[in-house]
């Protein structure tokens, strides 16, 4: 991994993880491109930053979420896109059972600002 991904993918998730702790959908979704396809934790596709918001608006209010991101990668796949893969571990503050998913994110260069155009999480248990 590359110091500059690794820098550009870390603050992304701090502020991801900022804003995932206050349910904030307007500043979850300027993390994302205007172009952003993103699979959450249902089966529909959300696109755009409207999308995005759409998704973050339509969760439970949870009083206490949190992200705690581990396992990241991320390499530099190109001068203006970054692959990055982790896996999230949920804290609902026993509101719901706790959540594990693996998570993957396409981060572009736009405007000149990194934003994520492609987010999918899946289940950290395996499907076969």
């Amino acid at each position: 991994m590359s110091s500059e991904a690794d820098a550009i993918v870390s603050a992304i998730i701090a502020k991801w993880c900022a804003g995932f702790a206050s349910l904030d959908a307007a500043a979850l979704s300027s993390l994302y491109s205007r172009n952003a396809f993103f699979f959450g934790s249902n089966p529909k596709l959300y696109r755009g930053r409207a999308g995005v918001a759409d998704y973050f608006n339509g969760l439970p209010r949870w009083r206490r979420p949190s992200a705690v991101f581990s396992d990241v990668n991320a390499a530099q796949a190109g001068p203006d896109l970054i692959n990055m893969a982790a896996t999230i571990s949920f804290d609902l503050a026993g509101e719901r059972d706790d959540l594990v998913v693996k998570m993957s994110w396409v981060i572009i260069r736009e405007d000149g600002d990194w934003k994520i155009v492609n987010h999918h999480a899946s289940a950290k248990a395996p499907l076969i």
